[in-house]
């Protein structure tokens, strides 16, 4: 069974070759949508390629604040906003601020790599 190439390396190529060939040829507003396309693809592949470990770090990070194992990333995230929203966890709790800030540079990572930002906030 062939495996090659992976989705990763395919989505790589076609953005490759919008970058380095397509748009080079094209003015206007099907530059712009091309870039726009080659940036939308970059996106895909960092998801594909962080987004399991960050969404399994989130997850972590939210069992040990809620002090649950119970529910997945969504049904977490919903008890976590209903605690918040109800007063039962401060929004100046130190592990609900490290958890909001590190799934912010995860989330910029993968979206925004070269976000000037994202240096200053440890990305």
């Amino acid at each position: 069974m062939m495996d090659q190439p992976s989705a990763v390396e395919l989505i790589k190529a076609v953005q490759g070759f919008l970058e380095s060939r397509a748009i080079p040829e094209l003015k206007g507003h099907t530059a712009f949508h091309a870039r726009v396309a080659a940036n939308a693809l970059a996106i895909v592949a960092r998801q594909l390629e962080q987004g399991p470990g960050s969404d399994a770090a989130e997850l972590f990070r939210l069992r040990t604040i809620l002090n649950s194992t119970d529910g997945d990333l969504d049904a977490l995230n919903r008890e976590l906003c209903r605690r918040i929203r109800s007063g039962s966890m401060a929004v100046d709790d130190p592990g609900l601020t490290a958890h909001l800030r590190e799934t912010t540079v995860a989330k910029v990572r993968i979206d925004q790599p070269n976000y000037s930002g994202l240096k200053l906030a440890g990305g």
